[in-house]
C-alpha cells in the first residue's frame, strides 16, 4: 500500500479526531503549532482514555481510519507496550493518547500553550 499525499493536514486532523471520538476519547485537544517558530509539527492532538484497553482502542482506531480511508500509515508509533502514553507520528501531526494520570502529570497542553489550543467537543 502506498502512502497517499492527497490529504492535507486539516483532512488528516479531522480523520484523527473522528477516530478518537469513535472510541470515546476524553478531553480532546488540538494544538495548532503551524505558526510557532521551530515547532516539530503542525498539530498536536491530545486525548486520554480511562484504561490501558481504551488507550489501545483509541490508538488502533486512529491507525485503522488513516490506513483504510486515507492510505496513511504512522511514521512511528511509541508506547504501545504499556499504553500509558502512546505517541503516533504522522510527520505533520503528532497524536498523544494518554491514560488520564499520565496526561495530568506531563501537562503537554501547558508546555505547548504558545500554539492555538482548541478543545474539541465530545459528542457522547
Amino acid at each position: 500500500m502506498e502512502q497517499s499525499d492527497s490529504f492535507n493536514v486539516e483532512q488528516k486532523r479531522e480523520f484523527i479526531l473522528e477516530a478518537i471520538r469513535e472510541k470515546k476519547g476524553h478531553q480532546i485537544v488540538s494544538i495548532d503549532l503551524s505558526e510557532v517558530e521551530n515547532s516539530i509539527c503542525d498539530f498536536f492532538i491530545i486525548c486520554h482514555g480511562e484504561s490501558v484497553t481504551q488507550v489501545g482502542a483509541i490508538t488502533e482506531s486512529i491507525e485503522k481510519k488513516l490506513k483504510e480511508e486515507a492510505l496513511i500509515r504512522a511514521h512511528h508509533v511509541e508506547g504501545l507496550q504499556n499504553s500509558q502514553w502512546v505517541l503516533l507520528d504522522y510527520f505533520d501531526i503528532l497524536v498523544h493518547v494518554f491514560q488520564e494520570e499520565f496526561r495530568s502529570f506531563f501537562k503537554l497542553e501547558e508546555l505547548w500553550a504558545d500554539g492555538k489550543v482548541t478543545r474539541v467537543t465530545e459528542t457522547y
